[in-house]
């Protein structure tokens, strides 16, 4: 048998990812080599395992790259944000999100389904949606507000008393809120957010704040008067659940250039805006996590608790909801438990018809070094293959993993011949496996004859 040539990984032209040390791991007597940190939460959805908090996603994908984002290819940052947009206004430093008026449109049409799901005519819909998404002036917003901080400040400055937080300018006047704000019980887009906050007792719809004054240009009088959110930047109270995006719309206008004989010719101008609205229909980016992911996470780093219907599973239990979710959930994590174990960072291999892809620090870094197929058997290296192959498939299997600059690894979990069903039902049958690995080649007979003849 010739024996297995091991090639060093391809490493990616461009990097932007930083890498972070990954999760600490305990050691059998249970003290811990590595610095303290949190137990992340996650919960079962659909035989899925979603992340739901910024901080736990950002902490399990940065520490070992566990996961992706459901809406972006890895790194769960998906924003809704058009990047081009963003560059065009980056010189005003909005810290909102940018979009295009066909997009945001788009975000309307989607509220508009979700309450004709639940029930509403069109007339109560259009009303809804007229008084949600009216634009707001940031700039008269931000000088009221800031009057009224101004004058409340005073006042309690001179009763000894510390001031409060200022609400928006209908508030000062007098006047009620209408619409979505005044009855959240009505507001038909409540129920479809997942962070349920109560927000009836809410004194702001959002924090002003006037930065500093940017010096004016010619250039800025000429193309961006109609913003006038170059001197304002405004904040959300974290407890607020509505969503502020900037809608970047075109605003024409018709002026005259030329006078001759009496007739005037007009010229028409397009001038593009930045006009502030809250976003109907809010997406959240979460971090799905592979069931053997997941897995690892609680039984191998002791990091994560997964919930199903706000109660914790514990890891007997979770080893048993995932066999039955998934009927090869214990050979894959096997194989997983023991790459991840050797400094690999394994993903799920279906695109490339695998079970497996092994990573060398992580998919920003390099190129997946090896398609892993994952088989149990026993002693014998017999019993029921989960993919049985004929001579033409493995050969399709290995061309195609050769052409994407990887090569095709077999992962043998060699089973003691006494080893019983009852021991396989608790992941304690882990310590007893034995791991077989086999690198497939291609023969080239051509190249055997000519290496031949230089010996």
């Amino acid at each position: 048998m010739a024996e297995a040539v091991f090639h060093p990984p391809k490493r990616k032209r461009r990097v932007y990812e930083p890498y972070d040390s990954p999760f600490p791991i305990y050691s059998c007597d249970g003290s811990n080599y590595g610095r303290d940190f949190k137990i992340c939460q996650a919960e079962i959805i659909n035989n899925n395992v979603i992340v739901k908090n910024p901080e736990d996603m950002e902490q399990l994908y940065s520490k070992g790259f566990f996961g992706k984002g459901i809406l972006s290819r890895s790194r769960p940052e998906y924003s809704i944000s058009d990047p081009v947009l963003v560059a065009k206004w980056q010189e005003f430093n909005f810290n909102m999100p940018v979009v295009s008026s066909k997009k945001y449109q788009r975000h309307v049409e989607w509220a508009k389904s979700l309450m004709q799901e639940q029930g509403l005519d069109d007339c109560t819909i259009n009303a809804i949606l007229l008084d949600f998404t009216k634009p707001l002036n940031l700039r008269e917003e931000t000088e009221q507000s800031c009057e009224f901080q101004n004058e409340g400040t005073l006042k309690m400055e001179a009763d000894g008393n510390e001031p409060e937080d200022f609400v928006t300018s209908s508030e000062t006047s007098g006047e009620k809120e209408h619409g979505l704000e005044s009855d959240p019980h009505y507001d038909p887009l409540v129920n479809s957010n997942p962070y349920k906050s109560d927000i009836t007792n809410l004194k702001s719809v959002a924090r002003t704040h006037l930065a500093e004054q940017h010096s004016s240009s010619a250039h800025y009088q000429s193309q961006h008067d109609s913003c006038n959110e170059e001197n304002s930047h405004i904040w959300l109270n974290k407890d607020y659940d509505h969503e502020y995006v900037l809608i970047q719309e075109e605003e024409s206008n018709v002026y005259p250039t030329e006078a001759a004989t009496g007739n005037e010719k007009s010229h028409l101008n397009k001038k593009e805006k930045l006009v502030c609205r809250r976003n109907p229909f809010k997406i959240f980016e979460y971090l799905q996590l592979s069931l053997e992911e997941a897995f690892f996470l609680v039984y191998a780093l002791g990091c994560l608790s997964i919930h199903y219907n706000e109660v914790p599973l514990s890891i007997v239990k979770l080893w048993e909801v995932f066999s039955d979710a998934q009927p090869n959930f214990k050979a894959t994590y096997m194989a997983y438990h023991y790459f991840r174990s050797k400094g690999w960072v394994p993903k799920v291999g279906l695109k490339y018809g695998t079970d497996l892809l092994l990573y060398r620090k992580g998919p920003p870094f390099y190129h997946a070094s090896y398609s892993v197929i994952v088989e149990l058997v026993n002693g014998d290296f017999e019993g029921p293959l989960r993919r049985p192959f004929s001579w033409k498939s493995l050969a399709g299997l290995n061309r195609t993993t050769a052409n994407v600059s990887k090569e095709l690894l077999f992962c043998y979990l060699i089973k003691p011949s006494d080893m019983t069903e009852k021991e396989m039902l608790s992941p304690e049958c882990l310590k007893r496996i034995k791991v077989q690995e086999l690198i497939l080649n291609r023969w080239v007979s051509s190249s055997e004859r000519s290496e031949q003849e230089e010996l």
